[in-house]
């Protein structure tokens, strides 16, 4: 059975869609990916399923969820991707790992349509990185293990 992990942000509108869709592409085999928020939008943005889609991603199914659908169910692995969420993490029972990883918010991101799309990007751009090098470690691991 292979380990849970849950995304966590705030609003669960668009870092933790970003990063649930960037390592269920990188790690799916390894990991059942998820994400939630602890005050959740009730959407996933626009522009985060738009950038996805520009690297071959496509997060426009996924919906946002409370944080505590989750809290009664398996979860081996926590990871926050913005402060408040963070500081908002419940204790789930059986949590085996939790990291924070911050990241910019570009729900807040102001300017012309380029320049918010640019914050997306940024933002897609930094998770991506962490989130790949992450699956990379799961996998390289499992090769050793």
């Amino acid at each position: 059975m292979k380990p849970t992990i849950l995304i966590l942000c705030t609003g669960n509108s668009c870092r933790s869609h970003m990063a649930e869709g960037i390592l269920r592409a990188a790690a799916g085999d390894l990991l059942d990916v998820r994400s939630a928020g602890s005050n959740p939008a009730g959407y996933v943005h626009p522009k985060a399923i738009e950038v996805m889609r520009e690297i071959g991603i496509d997060i426009s199914g996924h919906t946002s969820k409370h944080m505590n659908e989750f809290l009664n169910g398996k979860v081996d692995i926590v990871v926050t991707v913005c402060g408040n969420a963070d500081q908002a993490c419940p204790i789930v029972p059986g949590q085996v790992k939790r990291y924070h990883w911050g990241f910019e918010d570009p729900a807040h991101a102001t300017g012309t349509e380029e320049e918010v799309l640019q914050a997306f990007r940024r933002t897609r751009d930094s998770i991506r990185l962490v989130f790949e090098a992450y699956a990379a470690g799961l996998r390289d691991a499992a090769l050793v293990g």
